[in-house]
């Protein structure tokens, strides 16, 4: 009894700590990944803009092949809707094109509506990096409350090498095209 009451103890002080720390930790995150893709910004704004183009190189859409989509609206123009419910590694919500800048910037807001809700702002820069080539600059940011904010250093950790392994997904289908 005496062992049980002891790990009790531990784990309420873990818990405690983690909600202290939540308490001084910051909010906000602004997670960047960039790639050089040996293809015109046009075809690579053109591929980018289509949001079910996901389905082919971003790795978090890629964990759950079987999850289910819903669309609304018209791909690759303001306000379309790419919605989904998949595994527990994929979550459940929603991406919504905000911004088209024509061969610039695709601008997208990102709602987590599962068991962990949370919106994300995710943006495509894109550059002309030299004759045909072009540098995609990828941002995802979020404000996390507390105390959910205890989970940004291991966001900020996670999510640039996930961004680099969509980015490079990303390349290998535009330079094979």
């Amino acid at each position: 009894m005496a062992i049980l009451f002891t790990i009790l103890l531990v784990i309420i002080g873990i818990i405690a700590l983690l909600l202290g720390i939540a308490l001084f930790m910051k909010k906000e995150y602004n997670a960047q990944s960039e790639i050089i893709i040996n293809a015109p910004r046009e075809k690579v704004f053109d591929y980018l803009k289509q949001l079910k183009n996901q389905d082919n190189f971003n790795k978090w859409v890629m964990v759950d092949p079987n999850m289910e989509r819903k669309f609304t609206g018209t791909d690759g123009t303001v306000g379309f809707i790419y919605a989904w419910k998949g595994n527990k590694k994929a979550s459940e919500g929603e991406q919504e094109i905000k911004t088209l800048e024509e061969g610039k910037r695709i601008a997208t807001e990102i709602r987590f509506t599962g068991s962990f809700m949370a919106v994300a702002y995710a943006d495509y820069i894109l550059e002309t990096a030299a004759n045909n080539q072009t540098k995609v600059k990828w941002s995802n940011a979020s404000t996390l409350k507390y105390p959910m904010n205890v989970m940004i250093p291991m966001i900020e950790k996670m999510l640039p090498k996930d961004m680099n392994i969509s980015l490079m997904n990303l390349k290998t289908i535009l330079e094979n095209q």
